[in-house]
């Protein structure tokens, strides 16, 4: 993720937000002939920004609008994506449907909040979509029945740099959101992945995941243990998020891989190992080398390093395991986060992506 800029952040709305606008501009105008812009949408904390129409157009039995997505501050890949409703009159007593138009994906695996077949658009947003239909539908004497489809153009080249391929979630986007509000770097759409990932992969029936911090520990990791792609979460730095949730839905085997930096910082008891929240603690990795029983030349050596790798390759050059004796205290903590209910492993790679350190579980 890159770095948090300073100073104040904007907040922004998210996918699931802006679909309501368009879709509420869209039913507006196929009931009155014209549309509200700017319009606005009540979001489920009762904040009611106004969103403007990129697009608006209206046939006979359909209305269009679009809306582009701001996230505000945030990193999201979505930010500046056009996110388009289409809403048609549906058979009396129908209420609301939903489709997934252009770049709007499909569920197509067991375990999220929709089953495989729906259009992946996630219950909070479908749920403000009708009740703003429902207030519309009120305001005109209408019966709020309609068919909502959402399209996002460009979504399924966008998907790509998402966990939508992985979690089955095929042809594009979700439209997310449960509050309909973006807060910056909350990290909130990163940590909602890794729990849907958890999800798809025990709805799956599978008794081994693993959480990764990068592609390198999660090219290996794969490999070491011949595990399917849903098997695979894409932890990050949010060792946490990974750790605590497993505990509430846990698996049999969940091995975790990462780069000796970061695993030192689990053995530290860490649960984000960002490199903006601290640097590896050299008198803790010290106490390591110690209990080892390295020389004092060699613990000397380790309170100047300017990196963990280069404490790690002096202990290998002295014969001392380091990345193994981390390994066992990472999956101590690790193990001790996430319950008796699934065995922890932990695997440390190097940045050629071979194994340097392992301790199971």
């Amino acid at each position: 993720m890159p770095d948090r800029p300073k100073g104040p952040l904007r907040r922004g709305w998210t996918t699931g937000a802006c679909a309501t606008a368009a879709a509420s501009a869209a039913y507006g105008a196929l009931l009155t002939g014209r549309f509200t812009d700017p319009v606005t949408v009540a979001l489920p904390g009762g904040e009611r920004p106004a969103f403007a129409l990129a697009q608006e157009a209206l046939g006979r039995g359909w209305a269009r609008a679009g809306v582009v997505k701001d996230a505000g501050d945030d990193p999201d890949v979505t930010h500046g994506a056009l996110v388009i409703a289409t809403v048609r009159p549906s058979a009396a007593g129908a209420g609301v449907t939903f489709r997934a138009g252009e770049g709007v994906g499909t569920v197509t695996l067991p375990g999220l909040p929709l089953p495989p077949g729906e259009p992946a658009i996630n219950p909070a947003p479908r749920a403000m979509m009708c009740t703003a239909i429902a207030r519309i539908a009120a305001r005109h004497g209408a019966a709020g029945d309609v068919e909502i489809e959402i399209s996002i153009p460009e979504g399924a080249r966008i998907a790509r740099k998402t966990w939508n391929p992985r979690l089955g979630i095929v042809g594009g986007l979700s439209i997310l959101g449960t509050t309909g509000i973006v807060v910056p770097y909350s990290c909130s759409a990163w940590i909602h992945s890794i729990q849907r990932g958890v999800d798809v992969a025990r709805a799956g029936g599978l008794a081994h995941i693993a959480g990764c911090t990068g592609s390198t520990s999660e090219r290996t990791v794969r490999a070491l243990f011949d595990l399917p792609e849903i098997a695979m979460i894409d932890m990050g730095d949010f060792a946490g998020g990974l750790l605590k949730y497993a505990r509430r839905h846990p698996v049999p085997r969940l091995t975790v891989g990462g780069g000796f930096a970061k695993i030192c910082k689990l053995a530290e008891g860490r649960m984000d190992l960002h490199s903006k929240r601290g640097a590896v603690d050299w008198a803790w990795l010290a106490t390591v080398l110690a209990e080892a029983g390295a020389t004092p030349e060699a613990l000397a050596a380790a309170q100047r390093a300017n990196t963990a790798n280069q404490v790690l390759e002096r202990a290998r050059a002295d014969g001392i395991p380091l990345a193994d004796l981390v390994s066992a205290r990472a999956r101590a903590f690790a193990q001790q986060t996430v319950g008796p209910a699934t065995a922890v492993d932990i695997v440390i790679v190097d940045r050629a992506g071979a194994v340097v350190g392992r301790a199971d579980g």
